[in-house]
């Protein structure tokens, strides 16, 4: 089975959009008991893309991630890895990927160099290509210093460089990485979004986070999942503008908040009013929410005036991801998954992009 980039390589330059999948998820079910802890999750990760995973805790990212890489076996559902069925091949799959979990499996007994030369034998490097293997790694991840030192005496942050090395070591086509800047300063997160930036020129990540400026900030596509959920799915972007709205925060001189709904309700582009708190000397605070793009600032402003009602603060705020995501996983009575569909060639970057891209790095 030809591997993505003997695929790739065979495709005329002229030709290349991106698009092949390394990655297949078909209604993936992974159960504990009565627990669904993955709910019929599909999706697919194209080649050379940054993924963020994101979901709260006990959502099924884990799992997912455990399921993909061949740690666990689903319960029903199909993962495909670079053409290789995970459960009818998997060691083929399993050569294909680069797997940091959330809690980096390093030996404490062993030196960072014994333990990257015993990963590298495990991966299958050929012996006489370990050494600058393990050179290369070393270097990416800032561990020149911390060679011959047992792991066990380092901080987590070196730790968790340690399992960063063992992932991305022999640079596999596909580097999954769970919680990757977890017990880093604020430092060393910046140098891990360098190396992840500069890991997907050449190669597809899959980043879990509960950071969710890391996720905007380095990722081309996002995933959420909630409650063993695929809730939604799309760049960034998309996500802003299909599930994100714009809305104004108003605080008037009003006692009686039904009465302020009722005068401002009936403004077109007004999708919900919510009520933020309130004093006993008759300030209220609200907020409106509205259509994608529509600014009703001035209609406000002039209904309150038209009612008598002094107006103490009106201002402008757009919903990020943050608020998406809140959104999105605070709802307890989601009974029908979201998600959106992207076109493979609006998901293309365009040359500013990949200009911008490439300052970054």
């Amino acid at each position: 089975m030809p591997s993505a980039k003997q695929r790739r390589s065979a495709i005329p330059p002229e030709c290349r959009q991106g698009g092949i999948e390394l990655i297949e998820v078909r209604d993936l079910v992974k159960q504990y008991g009565d627990h669904v802890a993955v709910d019929h999750v599909s999706f697919t990760v194209e080649e050379g893309k940054i993924y963020g995973f994101l979901g709260p805790n006990g959502a099924g990212k884990s799992t997912t991630m455990n399921i993909i890489t061949g740690y666990l076996g689903p319960t029903s559902g199909e993962v495909i890895v670079n053409g290789h069925d995970i459960l009818e091949e998997p060691e083929a799959a399993k050569r294909c990927i680069g797997y940091l979990p959330e809690l980096p499996p390093v030996y404490m007994d062993m030196t960072v160099r014994e333990y990257l030369s015993f990963a590298a034998e495990l991966k299958g490097i050929p012996k006489a290509e370990r050494a600058d293997a393990i050179a290369q790694v070393v270097a990416l991840t800032r561990l020149e210093d911390m060679q011959r030192r047992l792991i066990s005496n380092l901080s987590k942050g070196y730790r968790q460089r340690v399992g960063l090395a063992q992932a991305i070591l022999g640079f596999p086509d596909i580097i999954i990485l769970d919680e990757p800047t977890v017990g880093l300063d604020p430092n060393q997160i910046i140098e891990v979004r360098d190396l992840i930036r500069s890991l997907a020129k050449k190669h597809t990540v899959i980043l879990s986070t509960h950071i969710l400026s890391e996720a905007q900030e380095v990722c081309d596509r996002i995933l959420i999942i909630d409650r063993g959920k695929l809730i939604a799915d799309g760049t960034p972007e998309q996500l802003e503008a299909e599930l994100g709205s714009s809305s104004l925060e108003l605080t008037v001189k009003c006692g009686d908040f039904n009465r302020l709904q009722n005068i401002l309700s009936v403004l077109p582009g007004l999708t919900g009013i919510e009520k933020l708190g309130g004093d006993p000397e008759g300030e209220i605070s609200v907020r409106l929410k509205l259509k994608r793009g529509v600014d009703l600032r001035e209609a406000v402003y002039n209904s309150c005036v038209k009612a008598n009602l002094p107006v103490l603060m009106l201002k402008a705020t757009e919903f990020s991801l943050e608020h998406i995501f809140l959104e999105l996983t605070r709802s307890k009575k989601k009974t029908v998954q979201r998600k959106i569909a992207v076109k493979k060639d609006a998901a293309e970057p365009t040359a500013d992009s990949q200009k911008k891209d490439g300052e970054n790095a």
